[in-house]
């Protein structure tokens, strides 16, 4: 209970402080962070709970990441389903936060999108829904290859959360402009849940493309780092 609750907590803090800079900080008068400032909040979130609850839960907050270290043989089948809803509750109860924040706002309007992840002419773009399955699944791919990479035996030790902090802000940068990023079926799932609508029908495309990449992250890993010859 301790590992799920870690999960849960991380999950929160991960859509509190990644789609809370969105809703709240990204378009502030004069002084909005853009782009570039939620991007990195959201590297900014995994790298402050890896070294957390690292050592606890390994810090998976992310269905597509629980996914994709069991199918590279680091984590067990039995504690999969447990992390995903633990992961999925906290992405709720994080947006749940957020949303009573952002409407004490006058003119909050929850249905402009509230950080929810689209194709089409909800994405951010009008990047279409090819365009959006392709990035989900090679940015959650790229996301797993440095998540195993980085906490490998072999690579040096204690900077891993480093690494996939940045990993993230870099795919948010890449990204954003196409689906919002999501690479997260659970972050995915707490802020569509509000939204409701449109949100709620694409958010199929959040959950399939991100386990879909992080199986390939998991597998191309596998083949690139394995010690025979």
């Amino acid at each position: 209970m301790k590992q799920y609750s870690a999960e849960f907590i991380g999950t929160f803090w991960l859509v509190l402080g990644g789609c809370g800079s969105a809703v709240l900080a990204a378009a502030f008068p004069n002084v909005g962070i853009g782009l570039h400032g939620v991007s990195l909040a959201f590297g900014l979130t995994v790298l402050t709970m890896a070294y957390a609850i690292g050592h606890i839960s390994g810090c998976h907050l992310n269905p597509a990441v629980s996914v994709g270290l069991w199918a590279s043989g680091r984590f067990p089948v039995n504690k999969l389903m447990p992390y995903i809803v633990a992961q999925v509750l906290g992405a709720i109860a994080g947006a749940a936060v957020l949303y009573v924040i952002a409407s004490g706002a006058a003119g909050f309007d929850v249905s402009k999108g509230f950080a929810s992840n689209g194709y089409g002419e909800h994405s951010p773009g009008g990047y279409s829904l090819l365009a959006a399955l392709v990035t989900e699944i090679v940015m959650t791919m790229f996301f797993l290859l440095v998540i195993l990479g980085a906490t490998d035996k072999r690579a040096p030790q204690g900077f891993a959360p480093i690494a996939i902090g940045l990993a993230l802000t870099l795919i948010h940068l890449i990204s954003i402009p196409v689906t919002n990023t999501s690479v997260n079926p659970a972050r995915s799932t707490g802020v569509a849940l509000f939204v409701g609508d449109w949100a709620v029908s694409q958010l199929w495309l959040f959950w399939l493309a991100p386990i879909i990449g992080a199986l390939f992250g998991a597998v191309a890993y596998r083949f690139i780092a394995s010690e025979k010859v």
